[in-house]
């Protein structure tokens, strides 16, 4: 049995790029793609254009739901928010749970999200790092139990990394890269996972020379 499962982060962040929103905003821990950020989600639409998948799941944040609603333009394919794919639920970064957008309000804005998929994992704030990489790769494992298709997962850099070594398992895997809208793809062949990609971010025009998680 094989499957192949692609995990990208979102493009560039808002507030990356003009730190001051944060300021003002009305939820200052869910930004948006910057200009550039939804430019490099497109770029990586066209990317994924022409392989064979079947499902993809966005963390419920605007940033990776816009990320996801590039690549599912291009594909043609719903989007299934998942609550398992979320931000490292960090509480030095954020005093409480962040305030996102409700799901039907993001539907609204973004058809493409399935209203009938319901989450699989729930994360809970407050979490550490291990258990945000937990949370993630428990996450991983349930949707490939679920889906056998090859499948699209669009998170954050934590749940990048999380979901991929959820998968690889056991401790001799590489660092996993999780640049700004970075692919990497795991294969299943047979009952073991190999990764093929490892951060790629070919496909894109603009990169990061630093990687930044918040």
């Amino acid at each position: 049995m094989s499957q192949i499962v692609w995990i990208a982060r979102h493009g560039n962040r808002l507030d990356f790029v003009n730190p001051d929103w944060f300021l003002t905003a009305e939820r200052p821990y869910d930004p948006p793609l910057s200009d550039g950020g939804v430019m490099q989600a497109q770029q990586l639409g066209q990317r994924l254009k022409s392989e064979n998948i079947a499902h993809i799941f966005a963390s419920p944040f605007l940033r990776t739901v816009q990320t996801a609603n590039e690549v599912a333009e291009a594909l043609d394919l719903p989007i299934k928010v998942e609550s398992g794919l979320s931000e490292w639920l960090n509480p030095q970064w954020m005093p409480s749970m962040p305030e996102k957008l409700p799901l039907e309000v993001l539907q609204e804005q973004y058809p493409r999200i399935d209203l009938s998929y319901t989450s699989r994992v729930i994360a809970e704030y407050p979490e550490t790092g291990e258990k945000a990489l937990l949370r993630s790769g428990e996450t991983a494992k349930r949707l490939v139990d679920e889906f056998s298709e090859d499948i699209l997962l669009v998170g954050h850099g934590a749940s990048v990394i999380g979901t991929a070594m959820g998968l690889l398992g056991g401790t001799n895997q590489p660092e996993i890269n999780a640049t700004l809208c970075c692919l990497v793809k795991i294969v299943r062949q047979d009952r073991e996972w190999i990764m093929e990609l490892n951060g790629d971010t070919s496909h894109l025009s603009e990169t990061e020379k630093v990687i930044r998680f918040h």
